[in-house]
Protein backbone atom coordinates (compact mmCIF):
# COMPACT_ATOMS: atom_id res chain seq x y z
CA UNK A 1 0.00 0.00 0.00
CA UNK A 2 1.14 3.54 -0.67
CA UNK A 3 1.02 5.85 2.30
CA UNK A 4 -2.42 7.04 3.09
CA UNK A 5 -4.57 6.84 6.01
CA UNK A 6 -3.06 8.97 8.77
CA UNK A 7 -6.49 9.93 10.11
CA UNK A 8 -7.80 6.39 10.20
CA UNK A 9 -4.73 4.98 11.87
CA UNK A 10 -4.80 7.71 14.49
CA UNK A 11 -8.37 6.82 15.32
CA UNK A 12 -7.93 3.09 15.17
CA UNK A 13 -6.86 2.57 18.75
CA UNK A 14 -10.22 3.83 19.93
CA UNK A 15 -12.06 2.20 17.06
CA UNK A 16 -13.53 -0.58 19.16
CA UNK A 17 -14.50 0.08 22.74
CA UNK A 18 -13.57 -2.66 25.13
CA UNK A 19 -16.81 -4.63 24.92
CA UNK A 20 -16.04 -7.83 26.74
CA UNK A 21 -17.89 -10.99 25.91
CA UNK A 22 -20.99 -11.66 27.98
CA UNK A 23 -20.73 -14.04 30.93
CA UNK A 24 -20.63 -17.72 30.06
CA UNK A 25 -23.82 -19.72 30.13
CA UNK A 26 -23.93 -22.85 32.18
CA UNK A 27 -21.40 -25.34 30.87
CA UNK A 28 -17.68 -25.83 30.54
CA UNK A 29 -17.06 -23.09 28.00
CA UNK A 30 -15.66 -19.62 28.54
CA UNK A 31 -15.88 -16.44 26.43
CA UNK A 32 -13.39 -15.87 23.64
CA UNK A 33 -11.23 -12.76 23.92
CA UNK A 34 -12.62 -9.61 22.25
CA UNK A 35 -9.23 -8.91 20.65
CA UNK A 36 -6.11 -10.76 19.56
CA UNK A 37 -3.85 -8.51 21.63
CA UNK A 38 -1.99 -6.86 18.75
CA UNK A 39 0.36 -4.35 20.45
CA UNK A 40 -0.73 -1.56 18.10
CA UNK A 41 -4.43 -2.43 17.78
CA UNK A 42 -5.35 -4.61 20.79
CA UNK A 43 -9.05 -4.89 19.91
CA UNK A 44 -8.49 -6.03 16.32
CA UNK A 45 -9.50 -9.62 15.73
CA UNK A 46 -10.96 -11.98 18.30
CA UNK A 47 -9.88 -15.00 20.31
CA UNK A 48 -11.41 -18.44 20.68
CA UNK A 49 -11.86 -19.48 17.05
CA UNK A 50 -10.23 -19.59 13.62
CA UNK A 51 -12.20 -18.84 10.46
CA UNK A 52 -11.70 -21.08 7.43
CA UNK A 53 -14.29 -19.60 5.04
CA UNK A 54 -16.59 -16.62 4.50
CA UNK A 55 -19.68 -16.74 2.29
CA UNK A 56 -20.72 -13.11 1.85
CA UNK A 57 -24.05 -12.45 0.10
CA UNK A 58 -24.97 -8.80 -0.40
CA UNK A 59 -27.56 -6.57 -2.04
CA UNK A 60 -26.42 -2.99 -2.62
CA UNK A 61 -28.22 0.04 -4.03
CA UNK A 62 -25.88 2.86 -5.12
CA UNK A 63 -28.77 5.35 -5.05
CA UNK A 64 -28.98 5.42 -1.24
CA UNK A 65 -25.90 3.42 -0.16
CA UNK A 66 -28.13 0.79 1.41
CA UNK A 67 -26.41 -2.55 1.99
CA UNK A 68 -28.24 -5.70 3.05
CA UNK A 69 -26.32 -8.89 3.63
CA UNK A 70 -26.08 -12.38 4.99
CA UNK A 71 -22.62 -13.69 5.85
CA UNK A 72 -22.00 -17.31 6.74
CA UNK A 73 -18.77 -17.96 8.62
CA UNK A 74 -17.23 -21.41 8.87
CA UNK A 75 -15.01 -21.51 11.94
CA UNK A 76 -13.13 -23.87 14.20
CA UNK A 77 -13.34 -23.13 17.95
CA UNK A 78 -9.88 -23.20 19.56
CA UNK A 79 -11.41 -23.53 23.04
CA UNK A 80 -14.74 -24.47 24.53
CA UNK A 81 -16.71 -21.30 23.79
CA UNK A 82 -19.63 -19.93 25.75
CA UNK A 83 -19.51 -16.65 23.79
CA UNK A 84 -17.39 -15.04 21.12
CA UNK A 85 -16.89 -11.73 19.33
CA UNK A 86 -17.05 -10.70 15.69
CA UNK A 87 -15.72 -7.43 14.28
CA UNK A 88 -18.68 -5.66 12.69
CA UNK A 89 -20.10 -2.12 12.67
CA UNK A 90 -23.41 -2.28 10.74
CA UNK A 91 -26.78 -2.94 12.40
CA UNK A 92 -27.46 -6.66 12.87
CA UNK A 93 -30.89 -8.26 12.41
CA UNK A 94 -30.22 -11.81 13.55
CA UNK A 95 -27.50 -14.37 14.24
CA UNK A 96 -27.67 -18.14 14.11
CA UNK A 97 -24.94 -20.40 15.44
CA UNK A 98 -25.00 -23.98 14.16
CA UNK A 99 -28.55 -23.36 12.96
CA UNK A 100 -29.96 -22.11 16.27
CA UNK A 101 -30.81 -18.46 17.08
CA UNK A 102 -28.16 -16.78 19.23
CA UNK A 103 -28.24 -13.76 21.50
CA UNK A 104 -26.00 -10.84 20.61
CA UNK A 105 -24.95 -7.37 21.69
CA UNK A 106 -23.08 -4.70 19.80
CA UNK A 107 -20.92 -1.75 20.77
CA UNK A 108 -18.89 0.06 18.16
CA UNK A 109 -17.40 -2.60 15.93
CA UNK A 110 -17.45 -5.28 18.63
CA UNK A 111 -20.31 -7.74 18.12
CA UNK A 112 -20.63 -10.24 20.97
CA UNK A 113 -22.50 -13.48 20.28
CA UNK A 114 -23.83 -15.89 22.91
CA UNK A 115 -24.90 -19.19 21.34
CA UNK A 116 -27.69 -21.28 22.82
CA UNK A 117 -25.14 -24.01 23.61
CA UNK A 118 -21.42 -23.93 24.27
CA UNK A 119 -19.26 -24.60 21.22
CA UNK A 120 -16.80 -27.45 21.87
CA UNK A 121 -13.16 -26.98 20.96
CA UNK A 122 -12.26 -28.46 17.58
CA UNK A 123 -15.84 -29.05 16.40
CA UNK A 124 -16.52 -27.04 13.19
CA UNK A 125 -19.14 -24.34 13.69
CA UNK A 126 -21.13 -22.02 11.42
CA UNK A 127 -22.20 -18.47 12.24
CA UNK A 128 -24.89 -16.86 10.06
CA UNK A 129 -25.27 -13.10 10.45
CA UNK A 130 -28.07 -11.15 8.77
CA UNK A 131 -27.70 -7.37 8.62
CA UNK A 132 -28.62 -4.16 6.84
CA UNK A 133 -27.55 -0.56 6.98
CA UNK A 134 -25.95 2.43 5.26
CA UNK A 135 -22.17 1.93 5.56
CA UNK A 136 -21.27 5.56 4.88
CA UNK A 137 -23.35 6.65 7.89
CA UNK A 138 -21.60 4.40 10.43
CA UNK A 139 -18.61 5.78 12.33
CA UNK A 140 -16.61 3.95 14.97
CA UNK A 141 -14.13 5.95 17.03
CA UNK A 142 -14.55 8.85 14.59
CA UNK A 143 -13.56 6.82 11.54
CA UNK A 144 -15.35 5.39 8.51
CA UNK A 145 -13.24 3.68 5.82
CA UNK A 146 -16.19 2.98 3.46
CA UNK A 147 -15.81 5.06 0.27
CA UNK A 148 -19.02 6.11 -1.43
CA UNK A 149 -18.67 7.13 -5.08
CA UNK A 150 -21.13 8.93 -7.42
CA UNK A 151 -21.98 5.58 -9.06
CA UNK A 152 -21.41 3.09 -6.23
CA UNK A 153 -18.89 2.35 -3.52
CA UNK A 154 -15.48 0.98 -2.66
CA UNK A 155 -14.88 -1.35 0.27
CA UNK A 156 -11.12 -0.82 0.30
CA UNK A 157 -8.97 0.05 3.30
CA UNK A 158 -6.10 -0.75 5.67
CA UNK A 159 -5.80 -1.73 8.48
CA UNK A 160 -9.59 -1.93 8.69
CA UNK A 161 -12.51 -2.07 6.23
CA UNK A 162 -14.24 -5.44 6.55
CA UNK A 163 -16.36 -4.41 9.55
CA UNK A 164 -18.29 -2.08 7.24
CA UNK A 165 -19.48 -4.85 4.89
CA UNK A 166 -19.11 -8.28 6.48
CA UNK A 167 -18.65 -9.60 10.04
CA UNK A 168 -15.47 -11.51 10.77
CA UNK A 169 -12.23 -11.98 12.66
CA UNK A 170 -10.50 -8.84 11.46
CA UNK A 171 -6.79 -9.46 11.87
CA UNK A 172 -4.19 -10.70 9.33
CA UNK A 173 -3.41 -13.62 11.62
CA UNK A 174 -6.76 -15.27 10.77
CA UNK A 175 -6.92 -15.82 7.01
CA UNK A 176 -9.75 -17.56 5.20
CA UNK A 177 -11.14 -18.30 1.74
CA UNK A 178 -14.03 -16.26 0.33
CA UNK A 179 -17.16 -16.52 -1.80
CA UNK A 180 -18.58 -13.05 -2.43
CA UNK A 181 -21.93 -12.45 -4.14
CA UNK A 182 -23.30 -8.94 -4.70
CA UNK A 183 -26.64 -8.02 -6.29
CA UNK A 184 -26.79 -4.52 -7.80
CA UNK A 185 -29.16 -2.70 -10.17
CA UNK A 186 -28.77 -3.79 -13.79
CA UNK A 187 -25.96 -1.92 -15.54
CA UNK A 188 -23.83 -1.63 -12.40
CA UNK A 189 -20.64 -3.70 -12.18
CA UNK A 190 -19.09 -5.45 -9.18
CA UNK A 191 -15.41 -6.42 -8.99
CA UNK A 192 -13.84 -8.43 -6.20
CA UNK A 193 -10.97 -10.84 -5.54
CA UNK A 194 -10.48 -14.11 -7.39
CA UNK A 195 -12.56 -15.40 -10.29
CA UNK A 196 -15.95 -14.21 -11.51
CA UNK A 197 -17.83 -17.53 -11.43
CA UNK A 198 -21.26 -16.23 -12.52
CA UNK A 199 -23.18 -13.10 -13.44
CA UNK A 200 -26.96 -13.37 -13.65
CA UNK A 201 -29.78 -10.86 -14.04
CA UNK A 202 -33.29 -11.09 -12.68
CA UNK A 203 -36.06 -8.53 -12.09
CA UNK A 204 -33.82 -5.51 -12.66
CA UNK A 205 -30.94 -6.74 -10.51
CA UNK A 206 -27.67 -8.37 -11.55
CA UNK A 207 -25.81 -10.68 -9.18
CA UNK A 208 -22.04 -10.88 -9.49
CA UNK A 209 -20.35 -13.90 -7.91
CA UNK A 210 -16.63 -14.04 -7.10
CA UNK A 211 -14.62 -16.94 -5.67
CA UNK A 212 -11.28 -16.51 -3.92
CA UNK A 213 -9.85 -19.93 -2.98
CA UNK A 214 -6.58 -18.82 -1.38
CA UNK A 215 -6.19 -17.82 2.30
CA UNK A 216 -6.88 -14.10 2.55
CA UNK A 217 -6.66 -11.55 5.35
CA UNK A 218 -9.95 -9.76 5.96
CA UNK A 219 -8.63 -6.30 5.01
CA UNK A 220 -7.42 -7.66 1.65
CA UNK A 221 -10.90 -8.78 0.59
CA UNK A 222 -12.60 -5.99 -1.37
CA UNK A 223 -15.49 -4.94 -3.57
CA UNK A 224 -15.64 -2.18 -6.14
CA UNK A 225 -19.17 -1.25 -7.24
CA UNK A 226 -20.00 1.20 -10.01
CA UNK A 227 -19.66 1.94 -13.72
CA UNK A 228 -16.54 0.09 -14.83
CA UNK A 229 -15.20 -1.35 -18.05
CA UNK A 230 -14.45 -4.87 -16.80
CA UNK A 231 -12.15 -6.89 -19.04
CA UNK A 232 -10.98 -10.49 -18.77
CA UNK A 233 -7.92 -11.51 -20.75
CA UNK A 234 -4.87 -13.80 -20.55
CA UNK A 235 -2.30 -12.69 -17.98
CA UNK A 236 1.08 -13.91 -16.78
CA UNK A 237 1.74 -17.61 -16.13
CA UNK A 238 -1.26 -18.66 -18.26
CA UNK A 239 -3.62 -17.17 -15.69
CA UNK A 240 -6.73 -15.06 -16.10
CA UNK A 241 -6.30 -11.32 -15.67
CA UNK A 242 -9.27 -9.13 -14.74
CA UNK A 243 -8.97 -5.35 -15.01
CA UNK A 244 -11.60 -2.73 -14.29
CA UNK A 245 -11.39 0.92 -15.30
CA UNK A 246 -13.93 3.48 -14.12
CA UNK A 247 -15.79 4.88 -17.09
CA UNK A 248 -15.25 8.50 -16.01
CA UNK A 249 -11.46 8.58 -15.60
CA UNK A 250 -11.31 11.51 -18.02
CA UNK A 251 -7.80 12.54 -19.10
CA UNK A 252 -6.26 9.89 -16.82
CA UNK A 253 -7.87 6.98 -18.66
CA UNK A 254 -5.02 6.39 -21.10
CA UNK A 255 -2.27 6.69 -18.50
CA UNK A 256 -4.11 4.37 -16.12
CA UNK A 257 -4.49 1.72 -18.81
CA UNK A 258 -0.88 2.15 -19.96
CA UNK A 259 0.22 1.40 -16.40
CA UNK A 260 -2.11 -1.34 -15.16
CA UNK A 261 -2.00 -3.28 -18.44
CA UNK A 262 1.69 -3.92 -17.71
CA UNK A 263 0.72 -6.01 -14.68
CA UNK A 264 1.55 -9.37 -16.37
CA UNK A 265 5.01 -8.09 -17.34
CA UNK A 266 5.56 -6.76 -13.83
CA UNK A 267 4.43 -10.04 -12.24
CA UNK A 268 6.86 -11.97 -14.44
CA UNK A 269 9.66 -9.63 -13.34
CA UNK A 270 8.75 -9.97 -9.67
CA UNK A 271 8.40 -13.75 -9.82
CA UNK A 272 11.91 -13.88 -11.25
CA UNK A 273 13.09 -12.20 -8.06
CA UNK A 274 10.84 -13.66 -5.39
CA UNK A 275 9.69 -17.01 -6.74
CA UNK A 276 6.37 -18.41 -7.86
CA UNK A 277 3.40 -16.02 -7.90
CA UNK A 278 1.25 -17.16 -4.96
CA UNK A 279 -2.24 -16.62 -6.39
CA UNK A 280 -4.44 -17.80 -9.25
CA UNK A 281 -5.70 -14.49 -10.62
CA UNK A 282 -4.32 -11.03 -11.26
CA UNK A 283 -5.26 -7.63 -12.62
CA UNK A 284 -6.34 -4.36 -11.05
CA UNK A 285 -9.07 -1.78 -10.59
CA UNK A 286 -8.76 1.96 -11.19
CA UNK A 287 -11.42 4.03 -9.45
CA UNK A 288 -12.55 7.47 -10.50
CA UNK A 289 -13.18 8.45 -6.87
CA UNK A 290 -11.50 11.68 -5.83
CA UNK A 291 -12.04 10.61 -2.21
CA UNK A 292 -9.68 7.67 -2.65
CA UNK A 293 -6.12 8.98 -2.53
CA UNK A 294 -4.27 5.71 -2.13
CA UNK A 295 -3.55 2.36 -3.72
CA UNK A 296 -4.08 -0.94 -1.90
CA UNK A 297 -2.83 -4.44 -2.58
CA UNK A 298 -6.20 -6.24 -2.48
CA UNK A 299 -5.29 -9.88 -2.86
CA UNK A 300 -4.77 -10.79 -6.51
CA UNK A 301 -6.30 -7.49 -7.72
CA UNK A 302 -4.89 -4.17 -6.45
CA UNK A 303 -7.01 -1.00 -6.43
CA UNK A 304 -5.61 2.35 -7.59
CA UNK A 305 -6.67 5.95 -7.11
CA UNK A 306 -6.86 7.94 -10.37
CA UNK A 307 -4.47 10.44 -8.77
CA UNK A 308 -1.52 8.14 -9.45
CA UNK A 309 -1.92 8.85 -13.16
CA UNK A 310 -2.28 12.64 -13.04
CA UNK A 311 1.18 13.07 -14.57
CA UNK A 312 0.96 10.16 -17.00
CA UNK A 313 1.79 6.47 -16.84
CA UNK A 314 3.08 5.21 -13.49
CA UNK A 315 4.50 1.70 -13.27
CA UNK A 316 6.07 2.30 -9.85
CA UNK A 317 2.72 2.07 -8.08
CA UNK A 318 1.83 -1.08 -10.04
CA UNK A 319 5.15 -2.67 -9.06
CA UNK A 320 4.64 -1.69 -5.43
CA UNK A 321 1.13 -3.11 -5.09
CA UNK A 322 1.96 -6.31 -6.93
CA UNK A 323 5.10 -6.88 -4.86
CA UNK A 324 2.68 -6.94 -1.93
CA UNK A 325 1.16 -10.11 -3.36
CA UNK A 326 4.24 -11.82 -1.93
CA UNK A 327 4.96 -9.39 0.94
CA UNK A 328 1.75 -8.62 2.80
CA UNK A 329 -0.79 -10.84 1.04
CA UNK A 330 0.79 -14.29 0.88
CA UNK A 331 3.13 -13.60 3.81
CA UNK A 332 1.16 -11.33 6.11
CA UNK A 333 2.24 -9.54 9.25
CA UNK A 334 1.90 -11.47 12.50
CA UNK A 335 1.16 -8.15 14.20
CA UNK A 336 1.00 -4.66 12.71
CA UNK A 337 4.32 -3.77 14.37
CA UNK A 338 5.93 -5.92 11.64
CA UNK A 339 4.68 -3.64 8.83
CA UNK A 340 8.26 -3.21 7.49
CA UNK A 341 7.95 -6.74 6.11
CA UNK A 342 5.20 -5.39 3.83
CA UNK A 343 6.13 -1.84 2.94
CA UNK A 344 9.92 -1.93 3.00
CA UNK A 345 9.97 -4.88 0.61
CA UNK A 346 7.33 -3.43 -1.74
CA UNK A 347 9.19 -0.12 -1.92
CA UNK A 348 12.49 -1.86 -2.60
CA UNK A 349 10.78 -3.73 -5.45
CA UNK A 350 10.24 -0.32 -7.09
CA UNK A 351 13.98 0.30 -6.84
CA UNK A 352 14.74 -3.07 -8.41
CA UNK A 353 12.30 -2.35 -11.26
CA UNK A 354 14.02 0.99 -11.82
CA UNK A 355 17.37 -0.79 -11.92
CA UNK A 356 16.11 -3.40 -14.40
CA UNK A 357 14.65 -0.74 -16.70
CA UNK A 358 17.77 1.44 -16.73
CA UNK A 359 16.12 4.33 -14.89
CA UNK A 360 18.49 4.37 -11.93
CA UNK A 361 20.16 1.61 -9.97
CA UNK A 362 19.10 0.68 -6.47
CA UNK A 363 22.43 2.04 -5.21
CA UNK A 364 21.83 5.35 -6.97
CA UNK A 365 18.36 5.55 -5.44
CA UNK A 366 19.78 4.69 -2.01
CA UNK A 367 22.44 7.38 -2.37
CA UNK A 368 19.84 9.93 -3.45
CA UNK A 369 17.43 9.37 -0.57
CA UNK A 370 20.18 8.93 2.02
CA UNK A 371 21.92 12.19 1.12
CA UNK A 372 18.70 14.17 0.58
CA UNK A 373 17.62 13.89 4.22
CA UNK A 374 19.91 15.57 6.80
CA UNK A 375 20.58 13.84 10.11
CA UNK A 376 18.27 16.19 12.01
CA UNK A 377 15.28 15.46 9.77
CA UNK A 378 12.40 13.89 11.79
CA UNK A 379 12.33 11.11 9.19
CA UNK A 380 15.32 9.47 10.85
CA UNK A 381 13.69 9.40 14.28
CA UNK A 382 11.18 6.67 13.34
CA UNK A 383 12.60 3.11 13.55
CA UNK A 384 10.90 1.03 10.82
CA UNK A 385 11.03 -2.14 12.91
CA UNK A 386 8.80 -0.60 15.58
CA UNK A 387 7.40 2.67 14.22
CA UNK A 388 4.55 3.01 16.71
CA UNK A 389 0.88 3.19 15.85
CA UNK A 390 1.15 6.85 14.85
CA UNK A 391 3.74 6.05 12.16
CA UNK A 392 2.63 2.58 11.09
CA UNK A 393 2.23 3.89 7.52
CA UNK A 394 4.80 6.67 7.79
CA UNK A 395 7.61 7.55 5.41
CA UNK A 396 10.31 5.75 7.36
CA UNK A 397 8.57 2.36 7.08
CA UNK A 398 8.65 2.71 3.30
CA UNK A 399 11.81 4.64 2.42
CA UNK A 400 14.11 3.79 5.32
CA UNK A 401 12.62 0.31 5.01
CA UNK A 402 13.80 0.08 1.39
CA UNK A 403 17.19 1.52 2.36
CA UNK A 404 17.50 -1.25 4.95
CA UNK A 405 17.13 -3.93 2.30
CA UNK A 406 19.63 -2.30 -0.02
CA UNK A 407 22.13 -1.88 2.80
CA UNK A 408 21.59 -5.56 3.64
CA UNK A 409 22.34 -6.37 0.00
CA UNK A 410 25.61 -4.47 0.36
CA UNK A 411 26.51 -6.43 3.50
CA UNK A 412 25.59 -10.00 2.48
CA UNK A 413 25.60 -9.76 -1.34
CA UNK A 414 22.99 -10.26 -4.06
CA UNK A 415 22.95 -14.05 -3.94
CA UNK A 416 22.44 -14.35 -0.19
CA UNK A 417 19.74 -11.65 -0.18
CA UNK A 418 17.78 -13.31 -2.97
CA UNK A 419 18.19 -16.68 -1.29
CA UNK A 420 16.83 -15.32 1.98
CA UNK A 421 13.92 -13.56 0.31
CA UNK A 422 12.91 -16.56 -1.81
CA UNK A 423 13.16 -18.87 1.18
CA UNK A 424 11.07 -16.46 3.25
CA UNK A 425 8.17 -16.29 0.78
CA UNK A 426 8.32 -20.04 0.19
CA UNK A 427 8.40 -21.13 3.83
CA UNK A 428 5.88 -18.51 5.00
CA UNK A 429 3.48 -18.87 2.07
CA UNK A 430 -0.15 -18.14 3.07
CA UNK A 431 0.87 -17.57 6.68
CA UNK A 432 2.34 -14.78 8.81
CA UNK A 433 5.78 -13.46 9.61
CA UNK A 434 7.75 -11.53 12.21
CA UNK A 435 10.77 -9.31 11.65
CA UNK A 436 12.80 -11.40 14.08
CA UNK A 437 12.11 -14.50 11.97
CA UNK A 438 13.41 -12.75 8.85
CA UNK A 439 16.54 -11.59 10.67
CA UNK A 440 17.26 -15.17 11.76
CA UNK A 441 16.74 -16.42 8.21
CA UNK A 442 19.02 -13.75 6.74
CA UNK A 443 21.74 -14.73 9.20
CA UNK A 444 21.34 -18.40 8.41
CA UNK A 445 21.39 -17.92 4.63
CA UNK A 446 24.29 -15.44 4.63
CA UNK A 447 26.38 -17.04 7.37
CA UNK A 448 26.81 -13.59 8.92
CA UNK A 449 25.86 -12.22 12.32
CA UNK A 450 23.43 -9.36 11.58
CA UNK A 451 22.08 -8.28 14.96
CA UNK A 452 24.03 -5.02 14.93
CA UNK A 453 23.06 -4.26 11.32
CA UNK A 454 19.34 -4.64 11.98
CA UNK A 455 19.60 -2.83 15.32
CA UNK A 456 21.05 0.18 13.49
CA UNK A 457 18.57 0.19 10.62
CA UNK A 458 15.29 -1.06 12.07
CA UNK A 459 15.28 -0.35 15.78
CA UNK A 460 17.44 2.73 16.46
CA UNK A 461 16.30 6.33 15.90
CA UNK A 462 18.83 8.47 14.07
CA UNK A 463 20.52 8.46 10.69
CA UNK A 464 22.79 5.43 10.27
CA UNK A 465 26.43 6.35 9.62
CA UNK A 466 28.52 4.98 6.75
CA UNK A 467 30.54 1.90 7.55
CA UNK A 468 30.83 -1.85 7.22
CA UNK A 469 28.25 -2.54 9.94
CA UNK A 470 25.59 -0.35 8.31
CA UNK A 471 26.20 -1.31 4.68
CA UNK A 472 26.49 2.36 3.67
CA UNK A 473 29.37 3.27 1.35
CA UNK A 474 31.04 6.65 1.77
CA UNK A 475 29.81 7.51 -1.74
CA UNK A 476 26.26 7.69 -0.37
CA UNK A 477 27.13 10.93 1.41
CA UNK A 478 28.24 12.48 -1.89
CA UNK A 479 25.26 11.76 -4.15
CA UNK A 480 25.17 13.88 -7.28
CA UNK A 481 22.81 16.81 -7.76
CA UNK A 482 21.03 15.02 -10.61
CA UNK A 483 18.73 12.33 -9.19
CA UNK A 484 18.08 9.04 -10.99
CA UNK A 485 15.39 9.20 -13.67
CA UNK A 486 12.92 7.11 -11.67
CA UNK A 487 12.94 9.48 -8.67
CA UNK A 488 10.43 11.84 -10.27
CA UNK A 489 7.84 9.08 -10.69
CA UNK A 490 8.46 7.56 -7.27
CA UNK A 491 8.32 10.95 -5.54
CA UNK A 492 5.23 12.08 -7.45
CA UNK A 493 3.49 8.90 -6.37
CA UNK A 494 4.31 9.48 -2.73
CA UNK A 495 3.57 13.20 -2.74
CA UNK A 496 0.16 12.70 -4.33
CA UNK A 497 -0.91 10.51 -1.46
CA UNK A 498 0.45 12.88 1.16
CA UNK A 499 -1.33 15.83 -0.48
CA UNK A 500 -4.62 13.95 -0.27
CA UNK A 501 -4.29 13.19 3.44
Amino acid sequence: MFRRHGLRVAAATCCAAAFLAQPAAAGTGSPGAPGLGDPYFPEYGNGGYDVSHYDVQLRYDPADDHLAGTTTIVANPTQDLSAFNLDFALPVKSIRVNGAPAEFGQRGSELTVTPSQDLPEGAPATFVVEYAGVPSSVEVGGTNPWIRTPDGALAVGQPEISAWWFPGNDHPRDKATFDISVAVPDGTKVVSNGTNTDTESQAGWTTWKWRNPKPTATYLAFIGIGQYAVETKPGAFGQQSVTAYAEDLGPNAGAARASVERTPEILEFLSGLFGEYPFQTQGGLVSASQDMGFALENQGRPTYSPKFFDDGANTSVVVHENAHQWFGDSVSVDTWRNIWLNEGFATYAEWLWSEAKGNGTAQELFDHYYSALPADDPFWQVPPGDPGVENVFGDAVYDRGAMTLHALRNVIGDEALLDAVRTWVSEKRYSNGKIEDFIALAEQRSGKQLDEFFRIWLFTPGKPAPGADSGIPESATRAGSTPPKSVAEIDATHQRVHDHH
